[in-house]
C-alpha cells in the first residue's frame, strides 16, 4: 500500500514536471517571438527614416540651385540629416533614453526640414520645378510612413510588455532577463505633422 502511495505521488510529481515544463518552453518561445517581432518593427522605422534622409540630399541640391544664397539654411538641413542619422539603436536592448535621443535628432531634422520649406516659399520658380515637386510628393509619403511605422512599432511594443507583465509569465520573463520596451512619444507639437506643403 505505501509503495503504490509512493508510486502515484511520484507520478503526480511527474506530470506536474512535464507540464510546467511545457508551459515554460511555450512560455519562453512565444516571448522570443514577440521579441523578435519588436525587432522587426523597429527595423521597419528604421527604413522609413532612413528612405527620409535618403530625400534629403537631392532636396538641398534642388533648394540650392535656386537659392544658393540661404547658406544657413541648407546647413542646418544636412547638420541635421548627419546627427539624425548617426543615431544607431540595438532593438535587443533598447532603453527610453535611446529612443528618446533617437525621437529628438529626428525631431531636429523634422525642424531643419520645415525650416528650408519654409525658405522655398520665397523662390516661385523652385517651387514649380519639377524635381521639387516630385521631392514634395516623396517627402509628404515619407513623413505619412513613418507615422504607420511608429504607430505599429508602438502597438507591438505594447503587446510585448503586456504579455511580459502578465502573471505567471512576467516571473519567467523575470528569470531570463525579458526587458520591457520603450514606446514612442508625441513631442510637443507634434500633433501636427512637419508641413511639405510646397504648393502655395
Amino acid at each position: 500500500m505505501m509503495k503504490k502511495g509512493c508510486l502515484a505521488i511520484l507520478a503526480v510529481i511527474v506530470i506536474a514536471g512535464i507540464a510546467l515544463f511545457g508551459w515554460g518552453k511555450n512560455t519562453y518561445n512565444g516571448l522570443v517571438k514577440q521579441q523578435e517581432g519588436v525587432s522587426a518593427a523597429w527595423a521597419q522605422v528604421e527604413n522609413v527614416y532612413q528612405r527620409r534622409a535618403d530625400l534629403i540630399p537631392n532636396l538641398v541640391n534642388t533648394v540650392k540651385g535656386y537659392a544658393a544664397h540661404e547658406k544657413e539654411t541648407l546647413e542646418g538641413v544636412v547638420n541635421a540629416r548627419a546627427n539624425a542619422t548617426s543615431v544607431k539603436i540595438d532593438p535587443s536592448n533598447m532603453t527610453e533614453a535611446d529612443l528618446q535621443r533617437f525621437q529628438s535628432m529626428q525631431g531636429e531634422l523634422s525642424s531643419a526640414l520645415s525650416r528650408l520649406i519654409a525658405v522655398s516659399e520665397a523662390y516661385p520658380e523652385l517651387k514649380a520645378n519639377e524635381n521639387f515637386l516630385n521631392l514634395q510628393s516623396q517627402l509628404e509619403g515619407t513623413e505619412n510612413r513613418i507615422a504607420v511605422e511608429r504607430k505599429n512599432f508602438n502597438e507591438v511594443a505594447q503587446a510585448y510588455n503586456t504579455q511580459l507583465r502578465t502573471f505567471p509569465t512576467n516571473l519567467l520573463a523575470g528569470l531570463f532577463n525579458f526587458d520591457a520596451k520603450p514606446y514612442f512619444q508625441a513631442q510637443a507639437g507634434a500633433e501636427t505633422a512637419p508641413t511639405v506643403d510646397f504648393s502655395h
